[in-house]
């Protein structure tokens, strides 16, 4: 017989990004493997629209509310979720926080806890909320999933959580991801990228994505960062520190090789890191960071800082270099000379990370909290 398992995406508001994609990969996952489990979904008002292949496969039960605001996703998660829920048999609650009320077998994903390690790029309301609500949360948990050992070693760090309390899912890719591309001239055209070399960074405009620290490469590195035909292409939506980002590239006329469309269609950030000498991630924390495994997944070879989760996911698969200006200075002559080794061991790489070994590893998180093992 069959076990159900409730999904709860209240979470999921359009802007939460890598967390939203993470738990939507494993849910796609989960239809491509043999399982016991009977899952649903249970997420904002417009979900539905905005993920159809999920709505495809599983029955979602939408709130009346599309939960752009805190307070009302909570007080949903403890009045209308607790009482849909009640007879499930376990509640994975994806968004790294835990009601008080509603059933009690549990599964937590904590995707980081970035905001212990830099608590000054969170707002200071948001801060105190998680500061009160997620050691709460990670105690009374029946299970904790997280993406990486890193985060995993950091829940033991700062909650002093037990190792076997805490499984690591890895992220997984959809298994059709690279089968539609932009093509190359049509990118060029779009985005006005000229005939030069092309730098891909995917990443909101958040400060921990440290795109500053390209921006300066581009001025005061020299060499291959100072090609003019060189363009790089800050491929995400505006974060908490566009206004940092814009201002620096006012400052030192590099809007002609800076190009921002804004978050792109995943056909042409396919066809972006097809065509990209590198995609750089310089970013200071990351849970896992998915975009290091797309683009070793479309062939691009990534450059990446030595931060948090990135060089346990990247491995010797790219290049992981500190965040200093002499480690990067000659870095794109290096993949340039290392193409093809690192292209052939980016793909091979990548597929470690697929959805549907990330859903074997939620299946057995599952199993386990279900078992009442911890």
């Amino acid at each position: 017989m069959s076990r159900r398992i409730a999904v709860n995406l209240l979470w999921c508001v359009p802007g939460v990004g890598g967390s939203e994609e993470y738990l939507v990969r494993q849910l796609l996952g989960l239809a491509e493997i043999e399982h016991d489990y009977d899952i649903e979904v249970f997420a904002p008002l417009g979900f539905s629209q905005r993920q159809p292949r999920v709505a495809s496969l599983y029955k979602v039960h939408e709130a009346t509310n599309d939960c752009s605001r805190r307070a009302v996703r909570i007080w949903l998660e403890h009045t209308w979720l607790a009482k849909k829920t009640r007879g499930y048999s376990l509640v994975h609650h994806g968004g790294g926080t835990l009601p008080r009320r509603g059933n009690t077998t549990t599964l937590l994903t904590i995707h980081d806890i970035q905001w212990i390690d830099y608590p000054h790029y969170v707002s200071p309301v948001k801060l105190r909320y998680l500061q009160r609500v997620v050691p709460s949360s990670v105690r009374r948990a029946s299970r904790i999933a997280v993406p990486s050992r890193f985060v995993a070693d950091s829940l033991t760090k700062a909650f002093g959580t037990k190792t076997k309390s805490i499984g690591i899912v890895r992220h997984g890719l959809e298994t059709d991801l690279n089968t539609s591309a932009t093509d190359e001239s049509v990118l060029r055209a779009k985005f006005s990228l000229g005939d030069g070399p092309v730098l891909v960074f995917p990443a909101i405009t958040h400060p921990h994505k440290n795109h500053l620290f390209l921006l300066q490469l581009l001025v005061n590195a020299g060499g291959a960062w100072a090609d003019p035909s060189l363009r790089v292409v800050f491929a995400g939506s505006e974060g908490s520190h566009h206004e940092h980002v814009m201002a620096f590239i006012k400052a030192h006329n590099l809007s002609s090789r800076v190009v921002m469309p804004g978050r792109v269609s995943s056909e042409d950030r396919n066809g972006l890191l097809k065509m990209a000498d590198a995609m750089v991630f310089p970013s200071e924390y990351e849970g896992f960071g998915a975009p290091v495994i797309e683009a070793m997944l479309m062939g691009a070879p990534v450059i990446c800082s030595d931060r948090a989760s990135l060089p346990g996911v990247v491995g010797d698969a790219g290049l992981v270099l500190p965040l200093t200006s002499d480690a990067w200075t000659n870095a794109l002559d290096t993949v340039r000379a290392r193409r093809a080794e690192l292209v052939a061991l980016g793909h091979s790489r990548s597929q470690l990370f697929t959805a549907p070994l990330s859903a074997s590893d939620l299946v057995e998180q599952y199993r386990i909290a279900l078992d009442g093992r911890r």
